[in-house]
């Protein structure tokens, strides 16, 4: 049977990743950063159904694409979809911690996510399967005539968060959202000398409601661009 698909020609260039977002309603895999790719590629414009790419994959004539080649033609516009599911080769553990930013996919061999699109109304948005979900019947297919062998020493992010200014954050957070109100709210409505013997109780629940506002905010993560003249990666701030 002969796959009929539409390929399209990306460019090379730039585009972005990710959430700056960690809130546990509202947050997305972090960080948000930047991605170069300096080769061109093509893409089908459309996904495609597991068992039609299937036989193309097979025979290597095209590949998954990675997540930054899905990102960067999605963003010269050249891909679409209406309401499929598909998957990228992009596998990892929820974060983008470590990531290679030169095109190529993240692949960590104890992954717990693998990345995929879902489209709804010709809009797309990120989606993560876990390793024990079915995985998507669509697949975004990219193939490559000449590519130059990939760089040893690629841009990438920091190996991992910075642990340091994440605990000052959280305890900035607690201590402006949840204790010091606490103590506010007794000062005014408490009986007298409610403070002086309650005072655990108010630092604890201080702390716990502190804590919960991550349902709703937190503040934003940094994000990481690559120097146009160095190429090196740097905090976006």
């Amino acid at each position: 049977m002969i796959v009929e698909i539409e390929w399209v020609r990306v460019i090379p260039g730039r585009a972005e990743i990710g959430s700056q977002n960690r809130s546990i309603l509202f947050g997305q895999a972090g960080p948000r950063h930047m991605v170069e790719l300096k080769y061109d590629f093509e893409i089908c414009r459309k996904p495609v159904h597991i068992d039609e790419a299937k036989p193309l994959l097979e025979s290597n004539e095209c590949r998954v694409a990675s997540e930054s080649e899905w990102q960067l033609a999605f963003e010269q516009g050249v891909v679409e979809g209406s309401d499929e599911f598909e998957k990228l080769s992009d596998r990892f553990r929820g974060d983008y911690w470590g990531k290679e930013l030169d095109g190529r996919p993240m692949s960590h061999d104890d992954w717990t996510f693998r990345i995929a699109k879902k489209w709804k109304g010709g809009v797309p948005k990120t989606s993560l399967i876990n390793s024990q979900q079915p995985e998507p019947e669509f697949v975004r297919l990219t193939r490559v005539e000449k590519l130059s062998e990939r760089d040893s020493n690629p841009p990438r992010l920091p190996s991992q968060r910075d642990t340091a200014k994440l605990i000052r954050e959280e305890a900035t957070v607690v201590i402006i959202a949840g204790v010091a109100p606490s103590f506010v709210w007794a000062y005014f409505n408490a009986s007298d000398g409610y403070i002086q013997t309650g005072w655990p109780g108010l630092i604890l629940g201080g702390i716990i409601l502190g804590l919960a506002t991550g349902i709703f905010w937190r503040p934003k993560t940094t994000s990481y661009r690559i120097g146009r003249n160095c190429g090196k990666v740097k905090p976006n701030n």
